[in-house]
């Protein structure tokens, strides 16, 4: 009988699928013991719990996506939901899920960073088509659960840069910024102040920076006792408002990192005897509602920011569905709204 050469470079065997049964028996535990870690259930202890996710980890195992299992909800983690800013973002979301069937899963964070401990494993056990951050940081460990799961997860609005692999969407904040801070320099002002929100959101950085580049370009010297800081609502935006209006050189415009911070800054004017813009021009920036309710109508950039909810949905239903977006990083584009909060500046007050 002739031998039949042996091929030298012989085809590797097929990757053998790993199962929840080969995952139950490598942890050394049953199945049922798996599927509660797999599913984000109780009754499992941290220690076995841990052991199963590092062995899902590295074993690759993945949820079939053709099981049926996930349901018809598109989880959504806020930082805080307290504004018409979210509002506006669900409403954009919304839309497109109510078009497919589907409905929202809201977690307020109530003003946290990341979500609590147990947020992953009740996510879990809802078992998503996706979740959406927005502004909120997801550790990457749930990133890791998730994505083990088959569940894509978007940032939306994000706090920071997010980390490789997670699709975002945001808007143009630098331009924005930018835009708002021109708008002033054309009109004549030069004491131009800012006050900004907390420098942790990368927005509000960006917005900052945008406000520097206009007055550089200008070739007018930023004034750091122009900048404050504070959080992005009304009382921010009034107490600050009111230091700027109060110090011996006051300036003649303000931008404000959103519109709830330039209503503060109206009513800091108004306590001041001050009017608006006659005395003090004011720039918001979102253009939510309440912008033209304002009195006078507030001239703000205007943030696409229903649009930027319908990317996002649209963006994690196309992961959900095995395909790939056409951008892992979506910047929608601001504008400028002007309207009557904003004019040239009053001849110096006398003090």
């Amino acid at each position: 009988m002739t031998a039949i050469p042996r091929d030298p470079h012989p085809a590797p065997r097929p990757r053998q699928e790993v199962t929840l049964a080969h995952i139950a028996k490598l942890a050394g535990v049953s199945a049922p013991t798996v599927s509660k870690v797999i599913n984000g259930h109780p009754g499992v202890s941290s220690s076995t719990r841990r052991r199963i996710e590092d062995l899902v980890k590295e074993h690759g195992w993945r949820r079939r996506p053709d099981t049926g299992e996930s349901s018809a909800v598109v989880e959504v983690v806020f930082e805080s939901l307290d504004s018409l800013w979210a509002l506006e973002l669900i409403r954009g979301m919304d839309e497109v899920t109510q078009a497919y069937g589907m409905v929202l899963g809201l977690t307020d964070m109530r003003g946290r960073r990341s979500p609590h401990a147990s947020w992953i494993d009740q996510v879990l056990a809802r078992r998503p088509l996706g979740v959406i951050a927005v502004s909120a940081d997801i550790a990457e460990r749930h990133h890791e659960r998730l994505a083990s799961r088959n569940i894509p997860l978007i940032a939306l609005d994000p706090r920071g840069e997010p980390e490789h692999g997670v699709p975002s969407v945001g808007a143009t904040n630098w331009n924005g910024g930018l835009s708002a801070t021109r708008h002033l320099l054309e009109l004549g002002h030069r004491r131009i102040a800012m006050v900004n929100g907390p420098d942790t959101l990368m927005c509000c950085r960006a917005r900052l920076d945008g406000y520097r580049a206009a007055l550089d370009t200008a070739g007018v010297p930023a004034d750091p006792g122009l900048v404050r800081t504070a959080p992005l609502y009304v009382e921010g935006g009034r107490i600050q408002g009111a230091a700027l209006l109060e110090s011996p050189d006051p300036p003649t415009a303000v931008f404000a990192a959103n519109d709830l911070q330039a209503l503060g800054v109206y009513q800091a004017a108004h306590r001041a005897g001050l009017r608006v813009p006659e005395d003090v021009s004011v720039v918001g920036f979102d253009d939510l509602p309440l912008a033209q309710w304002a009195d006078p109508p507030m001239t703000t950039v205007h943030q696409p920011l229903k649009k930027m909810g319908t990317a996002a949905a649209q963006m994690v239903l196309t992961l959900a569905s095995g395909a790939a977006p056409a951008e892992d990083r979506v910047e929608l584009a601001t504008r400028l709204e002007v309207r009557a909060s904003t004019a040239p500046p009053a001849p110096p007050r006398r003090r």
